[in-house]
């Protein structure tokens, strides 16, 4: 079992590929670039927001603004980050998305931001976890969402569902 501490950097940081080797996701629906800081309650993590997102090309049309629900769904994979990193054998783990409440949209995300994912760990159990983040693009406050994540064995989720794609 890996330790998430030894993909930091010298600075405490993560890249990119290091955070592609803890939580299972990738391009095109990678939604960050770095991991600035992560501790026991809290994870902050960057994305600069291409031109070139697929999802611009129909969203608006011929007014791209992020999608808000991408912007959950950066809080939700920089949560996960930090789920993983205050559960056991967290390999053997799926961190699924459960409930989101309370999303709140305050201003659009365009083409050329840089935005800021700043979660933090409220309440875990063995099977759940309860986290609240706000999202800033270029250090303006955008978003925030709180949601539950589940934490349930990557095996049994995997095979149950498995024969039914």
């Amino acid at each position: 079992m890996q330790s998430i501490e030894q993909f930091k950097d010298d600075k405490g940081e993560i890249s990119k590929e290091n955070i592609k080797k803890i939580i299972p996701y990738d391009e095109p629906f990678m939604m960050m670039d770095r991991v600035l800081k992560l501790e026991k309650k809290k994870i902050v993590a960057t994305k600069k927001i291409s031109k070139d997102e697929d999802y611009f090309k129909g969203h608006f049309k011929g007014f791209p603004i992020m999608p808000g629900a991408l912007i959950v769904e950066g809080i939700g994979q920089a949560a996960t980050l930090l789920i993983r990193y205050n559960v056991e054998n967290h390999e053997t783990k799926d961190i699924l998305a459960y409930k989101i409440w309370s999303a709140k949209f305050l201003r659009p995300v365009f083409p050329g931001y840089e935005i800021r994912y700043e979660a933090r760990l409220l309440f875990k159990t063995k099977k759940i976890a309860f986290v609240s983040g706000k999202v800033f693009a270029n250090d303006k406050f955008v978003s925030e969402a709180k949601m539950i994540l589940a934490i349930v064995d990557k095996n049994w989720f995997r095979g149950k569902y498995a024969a039914k794609k």
